[in-house]
């Protein structure tokens, strides 16, 4: 495995397995009226707007997974569903934990949607603690949308 920054080549790649992803994670947990606004078009255009930020894991020479810091913010991870299970999410997890630590961030925050049990236990073995619930406000074509959400944090 290997982790690098994403190239402008690989967004239609990294746009599904953020697709995929997503749909698997927060489709069913989530209010449907964000869901229909969470299209594959959608994350290619989030994903171009931030690829300076997006570091990707390949396994030979195919990306598996991505995460997108931003600030003082763990923003996004998502893994294939093949690559799940093989250690490649941590890896993006650490590797985004060492570039906030190297922008000067003390304690870092993501946020968990409330009811993705999966991700919460996941951020809970790799350290980090839920600091309670927080509304993030989702840039959507519709406007903003507020969704409640768990806050985790740690102390880089």
């Amino acid at each position: 495995m290997k982790l690098r920054p994403a190239a402008a080549a690989e967004i239609d790649r990294l746009a599904r397995i953020w697709y995929d992803g997503w749909q698997d994670a927060y489709a069913k947990i989530l209010p449907v009226e964000l869901a229909r606004v969470r299209t594959l078009e959608s994350f290619r255009d989030r994903l171009q707007a931030a690829l300076a930020d997006v570091r990707v894991a390949e396994i030979a020479g195919e990306p598996v997974g991505f995460c997108i810091v931003t600030g003082d913010e763990f923003y996004q991870l998502f893994v294939s569903t093949g690559a799940r299970g093989t250690g490649i999410a941590a890896a993006l997890v650490a590797d985004a934990e060492v570039r906030l630590a190297r922008s000067g961030v003390a304690t870092a925050w993501l946020a968990c949607a409330i009811g993705n049990e999966r991700a919460a236990r996941f951020y809970e073995k790799c350290g980090w603690h839920r600091a309670g619930t927080a509304t993030s406000l989702l840039d959507t074509p519709g406007g903003i949308f507020h969704l409640d959400v768990w806050r985790y944090e740690k102390n880089l």
